[in-house]
């Protein structure tokens, strides 16, 4: 019995910006028609996967959901108060676990080329943990690549090796003699061990992780589709990684082989070396016009994006913001996302479409006192009842059926029809139509900002206890 543990945490800011703090990359479709998130689901199929765990932040849990719930792999949601590391993380998961399944732990932004290999090694794996070993993936290398760890193996054990050592990102110098050898593997961040297993060496070796895990899931409290941990308990434990806690200090740990085309999606430079590419090694995505280009990466949302003579250069275009960078030079792009959220411009965090449990909006222009947002509305959902205090609304309906309180009335509003909410209004927006609704909102006031929400009944339980 296999039970997936999914971890869906971080935000991915070195694919700024596509990727950023609100909607980060294993929430977005990169390397394929699937979300990562979802494509990490859909490659366990040929397991015997009896059930799953994702374990993702609060403000991402509507993601989580929504994702999971479009391919029938909704599973169970922990969610995690605070960030504190692969280690507490996957102690959550193996507490709550029934009938000490074997846990496969996965990351949800990996790429994994050839699933076939993906599973045969996951399957090679499963003698050796259900005999208590804790079995960690070694991806074999195909470079000397500086940006992973290592994992050098020992004497051969079943179908895997007995981990000799973990290794730090090393030196390009120690990278190819690492290639050269023969005997090490990257770490992949993939695990399979029994539950129970993961929990006596966790609780042997940092027994403070362990009881601050089992504090925190005293009073587990059902919210629609997710779990809630004890904050107060959870914000208490040591922030760790699986290898520092677990792997490097047990004496049960195996390494299996993995040669599947994996890729940890870290970076603009590893997106462009999984993606299909052109004669001239140029990998595109959107609508992208190439004129004498060489091995680059040029990416568009929305507009036309036009090169001509450009060479290992990524071009990444969103609605609003442009990315153009050295293919050697990505790694900065970090430094871009910190400058933003120390000047507190809203891109480090928010994209111009923001998308909410009940649908998106567009914010399609803006000036002083001012903003006109495109709201769509999936079938069946509904906006929180709510008011503003600086500002007020006038909607005005595309197309769908919306019906609107405003006030102490209730009515139907069609297409080319609207009304108008003033300030401090309680008000809101529900669509009873089988098709999205997307409205027009010019919003008008002192303040425009999202904080000015003061929400007094919503289904997606976002109004404070």
């Amino acid at each position: 019995m296999i039970k997936a543990v999914v971890l869906a945490g971080g935000s991915g800011t070195r694919l700024w910006p596509l990727s950023r703090a609100g909607h980060p990359k294993q929430f977005l479709a990169l390397n394929g028609q699937d979300t990562m998130l979802q494509a990490t689901m859909n490659r366990l199929k040929p397991l015997d996967i009896s059930s799953s765990v994702t374990i993702c932040n609060e403000e991402h849990r509507f993601f989580v959901a929504e994702q999971l719930r479009e391919i029938n792999k909704l599973g169970s949601i922990i969610l995690e108060p605070v960030g504190r590391n692969t280690a507490p993380a996957i102690a959550l998961a193996a507490l709550t676990a029934n009938d000490d399944p074997l846990l496969l732990v996965l990351a949800a932004d990996h790429v994994i080329q050839d699933e076939v290999a993906f599973i045969k090694s996951v399957t090679q794996a499963i003698p050796l943990a259900e005999a208590g070993k804790l079995v960690t993936f070694g991806i074999v290398p195909r470079e000397a690549h500086t940006g992973y760890g290592y994992i050098k193996k020992g004497n051969q054990d079943g179908s895997g090796f007995v981990v000799e050592k973990f290794v730090e990102k090393p030196s390009s110098v120690v990278a190819e003699e690492y290639l050269n050898s023969g005997d090490y593997f990257w770490n992949s961040g993939m695990f399979l061990f029994k539950a129970s297993r993961y929990i006596e060496e966790l609780q042997k070796f940092r027994p403070d992780i362990f009881e601050a895990c089992l504090a925190s899931i005293d009073r587990v409290e059902s919210d629609l589709d997710f779990l809630r941990i004890n904050k107060e308990k959870f914000i208490e434990c040591p922030s760790e990684s699986i290898d520092y806690a677990v792997m490097e200090n047990t004496n049960d740990a195996i390494v299996v082989p993995m040669d599947a085309g994996w890729c940890d999606i870290g970076s603009w430079l590893s997106l462009w070396d999984v993606s299909k590419k052109d004669g001239n090694g140029n990998a595109v995505v959107g609508d992208v016009m190439l004129n004498d280009c060489n091995n680059s990466y040029v990416r568009t949302d929305d507009k036309l994006v036009s090169a001509i003579g450009i060479n290992d250069l990524v071009i990444v275009s969103t609605k609003d913001a442009l990315l153009v960078a050295h293919k050697n030079s990505v790694q900065n792009v970090k430094k871009v996302t910190a400058q933003l959220k120390q000047e507190e411009r809203p891109e480090w965090e928010l994209h111009r479409e923001v998308y909410r449990p009940w649908g998106k909006y567009d914010l399609i222009d803006r000036g002083e006192r001012y903003q006109a947002k495109r709201i769509t509305v999936k079938p069946g959902a509904k906006l929180s009842v709510q008011m503003h205090r600086h500002r007020a609304e006038h909607w005005l309906v595309v197309s769908g059926t919306a019906k609107v309180t405003n006030g102490d009335r209730t009515f139907i509003l069609s297409e080319n029809e609207s009304t108008y909410i003033p300030v401090v209004e309680v008000h809101s927006l529900e669509n009873p139509g089988k098709v999205p609704l997307e409205i027009i909102e010019i919003q008008l006031g002192s303040y425009l900002g999202e904080d000015d929400i003061v929400r007094f009944d919503d289904i997606y339980g976002r109004v404070a206890k």
